[in-house]
C-alpha cells in the first residue's frame, strides 16, 4: 500500500472512530458540568398555531386532532393542511380547528407550513409543527413555554414511540432514544443546539418564516436546512425533554426502506452544510456552531457502524493493532448505546428488539441502493392502522 493510500487509510479510519465514541465522551463532559436549575415553574402562555401536514393519507388524522384538542393550554389554534387528500371524511366540529386543503398539490413540508401560515385567523407569535401520525401529551405546549420564556426561539421536544410491537418498530424506537438522548440532551447541555426532529418543534413565527420563506426545498430535509439557517444566524436549538410527542414507528420492512432512503439521500445532499457552520464557528469563536457543525458532517448511524466493522475485519489483515483498537471503539459505541436506553429508561421491548439488528441493518442497506431515486417516494412515510391508536390522556 503506498504512504499515500495508507494516510488516507488512517484518516478514514480516525474520521469513523471520532463518530464512535465522540458521543460518549460528550456525555461523559456533559456529566461533569455543574447542573444548572431551572427556576422557570410557569410562564406566560404564547399564542400557538399548531401546524398538523397530511400528505395522501387522512386515516390517523381524527386521532392526533382529538390529542391536540386535550392540550392544557388556553391559547392555540390547529391548522390541519390536507394536501393531496380526500377529506369528505373529515369533521371537525371544534373551532379552534382549521381544516385546509390546498387548490394544488403541494408536496412539499415547507410549501404545507406557509400555505398554513398566509391563512393563520389571527397573529399567532408562535408555531409548532406535528405530523399527521404524532400524538401529543396534554402538557406540551406548557413545557414549550417555558423555554421560549427563557430567551429560545427554536425548541425541540422529545418524540417518544407510540408503538413499540413489532421488531422493526422497537428497533426504530432505540435509534431515536440515541438520536434524543446524543443529539438532543447532550448537545444543548453542553452549549450547543439540539437537532430537529421533522416534528414535536417549536419556533417563534418571526424566525421560522426568517429561515425558510426565501427557501424553496424540493424533497424530504426541511428540518436540516431549517436548524442550520438557525443556528447559522447564531441562535440555539434548545432541547426541551419534557414536552412529548408519541410518533409512529416503521413497522414494515417496506416502510422502513422507503424512509431511510429519504433519509439518507437528505444527508448526502446536505451534510455540506456541515463544513459552513464549522468554517463560521472558528472564525467567530462560537461554540455552538463549531459543535453542531461537526454534528452535521456525521453519517446515519448505520453507515459509520457498517464502515467501522468493515475496516476492523480488513485491518486483521493489514494492522493488528488498528483492529484491536477498532473493536475497543465498537465497544465504547455499544456501552454508549445502552448508555442511552438506560439514560432514558427505555421500555423492555426495545430490549427485546435488539436482537434483530442485523436483519435492520440488512434492510437500511437496502435504503442506501434505492437513495438515487428517494426524492420520486412518497413524501410522507405511509402507515398503516395498528391497534396502538388510543389517545393520550
Amino acid at each position: 500500500m503506498s504512504e499515500v493510500l495508507y494516510t488516507l487509510w488512517i484518516i478514514i479510519q480516525l474520521v469513523i472512530g471520532i463518530n464512535l465514541v465522540g458521543p460518549v465522551f460528550l456525555a461523559i463532559f456533559c456529566w461533569l458540568l455543574p447542573k444548572k436549575k431551572n427556576e422557570l415553574t410557569k410562564a406566560d402562555e404564547g399564542d400557538y398555531a399548531i401546524i398538523v401536514t397530511a400528505y395522501e393519507q387522512t386515516a390517523m388524522l381524527p386521532a392526533v386532532v382529538s390529542s391536540l384538542l386535550k392540550l392544557r393550554h388556553s391559547r392555540y389554534l390547529i391548522y390541519v393542511v390536507a394536501d393531496n387528500c380526500d377529506v369528505s371524511d373529515l369533521h371537525f366540529n371544534d373551532e379552534r380547528v382549521v381544516l385546509l386543503r390546498p387548490e394544488e398539490i403541494l408536496s412539499s413540508n415547507t410549501k404545507s407550513h406557509f400555505y398554513a401560515i398566509n391563512r393563520f385567523k389571527r397573529k399567532h407569535n408562535r408555531l409548532t409543527i406535528i405530523d399527521s401520525d404524532n400524538l401529543v401529551d396534554p402538557e406540551y405546549l406548557n413545557k414549550l413555554d417555558r423555554y421560549f420564556a427563557r430567551g429560545f426561539e427554536a425548541i425541540q421536544g422529545v418524540r417518544m414511540a407510540k408503538n413499540m410491537d413489532g421488531l422493526f418498530a422497537g428497533l426504530d424506537a432505540a435509534r431515536d432514544i440515541y438520536y434524543h438522548f446524543y443529539d438532543g440532551k447532550v448537545l444543548f447541555r453542553i452549549g450547543s443546539s439540539a437537532t430537529l426532529a421533522g416534528s414535536g418543534m417549536a419556533f417563534t413565527v418571526k424566525l421560522y418564516k426568517a429561515c425558510l420563506a426565501h427557501l424553496d426545498i424540493v424533497g424530504a430535509g426541511f428540518d436540516k436546512v431549517l436548524q442550520f439557517e438557525i443556528v447559522n444566524r447564531g441562535k440555539r436549538i434548545a432541547y426541551a425533554d419534557k414536552a412529548v410527542v408519541y410518533d409512529q414507528k416503521t413497522a414494515y420492512a417496506a416502510q422502513l426502506v422507503n424512509q431511510r432512503a429519504r433519509w439518507i439521500n437528505t444527508w448526502f445532499k446536505y451534510f455540506s452544510l456541515g463544513f459552513e457552520l464549522i468554517g463560521r464557528g472558528i472564525w467567530r469563536l462560537n461554540w455552538n456552531q463549531l459543535v453542531f457543525g461537526l454534528t452535521l458532517l456525521r453519517p446515519p448511524l448505520f453507515l459509520f457502524l457498517l464502515a467501522s466493522v468493515a475496516f476492523t475485519v480488513l485491518n486483521l489483515f493489514i494492522n493488528q493493532m488498528h483492529a484491536i483498537i477498532g473493536v475497543m471503539a465498537l465497544g465504547v459505541f455499544i456501552i454508549g448505546f445502552f448508555i442511552a436506553l438506560l439514560a432514558s429508561h427505555a421500555d423492555h421491548r426495545i430490549y427485546r428488539a435488539l436482537v434483530g439488528i442485523p436483519l435492520f441493518m440488512f434492510y437500511q442497506l437496502i435504503s442506501l441502493i434505492n437513495v438515487r431515486k428517494a426524492n420520486k417516494i412518497s413524501v410522507a412515510t405511509r402507515h398503516y392502522q395498528q391497534k396502538h391508536m388510543e389517545d393520550v390522556e
